[in-house]
């Protein structure tokens, strides 16, 4: 529990950089979120302390600079992807969308990999709007088959894959079960993505630089993987089902970097932040989330910013584990090889790799 305060009151991307740059994006962003902030400060002064000017000046500055630190790291690179494909799965909405906006900004051909075309083609219009090459293409991770048909399509296609976002997730749902029959959170935020990863891995070995970036979360610290029954049967718990999924996302990061040692390819996971999204559906009713809890959360651009940022700048790290564009701290269990070794080979016999 000292762990976890320390990080938040002391975070490893507090840095100078942090005070410099990124203030455009910051503002361009925080609009509705520093107005609700002002007007609290102005209330407060109108019931309560009164309106002496640098007071209120004060406040507003704290006001700002609250909002400024919950927005986190953002990422200020300029590198240019032209010519790259970058899959991203779960790309119609949420960071994923909008790292797909900013992948193709930076002149890369992005596939949005999505069980729901239809708004799937609805993202990418919106975003092809702003310049650059989009394609969808069908993927459901909770259906190892149409895993499997997905990166059949971009082997057939000979499509050199050059980064891999591993971003769809289930949070915190009723008990669920996958088509083939794994507890939805483990079965679609680890095992679909540990087979569509292996599955592509070839496309990935082609000499050029080459990125897989896997979303976790802090949440990642509340794991407690029982190798004997991944699918949480015994006893359904779904903020512990979620845990489980996130550091299983760390482990495999850790295995596959053990895997693609001496290769073109560097591997990342990631926590994003507490972000408002479509992802949080189930803690909370929608009004909630939508007019008073947001304030207190990333917007989906600043919850994107540590994927753009493994995407473009980062350097692989020891940690295996990166949040708000700097390296994070991993939970000691999310650093154990021997885990990390036990969870890979269970899941390969799980998705039946070698199918």
């Amino acid at each position: 529990m000292f762990a976890v305060i320390s990080r938040i009151l002391y975070p490893n991307w507090l840095s100078i950089a942090f005070f410099t740059k990124g203030w455009g994006l910051f503002f361009s962003e925080e609009i509705y979120n520093i107005s609700v902030f002002i007007g609290i400060v102005f209330l407060w002064h109108y019931l309560i302390a009164g309106f002496a000017v640098t007071s209120v000046l004060t406040n507003i500055a704290i006001a700002i600079g609250t909002r400024r630190y919950l927005a986190g790291g953002l990422c200020t690179s300029s590198k240019k992807l032209t010519g790259q494909t970058v899959i991203i799965t779960g790309a119609n909405g949420g960071i994923g969308k909008e790292t797909a906006r900013d992948m193709c900004r930076r002149g890369a051909n992005v596939i949005l990999a999505c069980r729901d075309v239809r708004k799937a083609e609805a993202a990418k219009l919106d975003i092809q709007a702003e310049g650059g090459s989009v394609q969808v293409r069908k993927l459901d991770l909770s259906s190892l088959q149409s895993v499997r048909d997905f990166a059949s399509g971009i082997i057939s296609d000979n499509i050199k894959v050059h980064i891999l976002i591993n971003n769809a997730g289930v949070m915190m749902c009723p008990y669920m079960e996958t088509t083939e029959g794994f507890e939805i959170q483990m079965g679609t935020n680890h095992l679909g993505h540990f087979l569509l990863t292996n599955l592509l891995l070839p496309q990935m070995k082609h000499g050029q630089p080459a990125r897989i970036i896997s979303l976790s979360s802090l949440a990642h610290i509340g794991g407690k993987l029982d190798l004997n029954d991944l699918n949480n049967k015994k006893s359904y718990d779904k903020i512990q089902a979620y845990c489980n999924s996130k550091i299983a996302n760390v482990l495999f990061t850790r295995q596959l970097a053990k895997q693609l040692s001496g290769t073109n390819i560097q591997v990342f996971s990631v926590h994003p932040g507490l972000v408002y999204s479509n992802l949080g559906r189930y803690l909370m009713p929608q009004f909630v989330s939508d007019y008073l809890y947001c304030v207190m959360q990333k917007t989906t651009l600043e919850g994107a910013q540590t994927t753009i940022y493994c995407a473009t700048d980062a350097h692989q790290h020891s940690e295996m584990y990166f949040s708000d564009c700097a390296v994070g701290w991993a939970a000691s269990a999310a650093k154990d090889d021997v885990t990390a070794d036990k969870l890979w080979k269970i899941s390969e016999k799980l998705v039946d790799i070698q199918k």
